[in-house]
């Protein structure tokens, strides 16, 4: 079973790209047809699927066909989990990792 940190460091290394984070930014206004997506790009639409496999593949986009087209929107618990998830590791709390261990410096001051 994969850790919360590999889990999440996939999502952060789909959100690696500027493109693909512009695309989140644009779902972020709610679901879009792959076509109006593309309008604020300047490739093709197989650079598109690529970018939005990408997203699906990590759980941050859901799609659903109508017709021809196919329509993304934000998984928002998915989203909000990692938002969640990055907020625990810059802040310090009671279950802080750090907490979980004797720091090693600690148990071998010199003197």
């Amino acid at each position: 079973m994969e850790s919360k940190y590999e889990i999440n460091s996939k999502i952060f290394k789909a959100l690696g790209d500027p493109n693909r984070l512009k695309i989140i930014d644009l779902l972020s206004c709610g679901e879009k047809c792959a076509c109006d997506i593309l309008e604020n790009f300047e490739f093709t639409q197989p650079t598109l699927s690529h970018h939005m496999k990408v997203l699906m593949d990590c759980g941050l986009v859901e799609c659903r066909k109508e017709g021809t087209w196919n329509h993304y929107k934000l998984n928002t618990l998915n989203s909000n989990k990692l938002v969640l998830f990055l907020m625990n590791v810059v802040t310090e709390t009671e279950d802080c990792i750090c907490k979980e261990k004797e720091c090693i410096c600690k148990n071998n001051s010199i003197n």
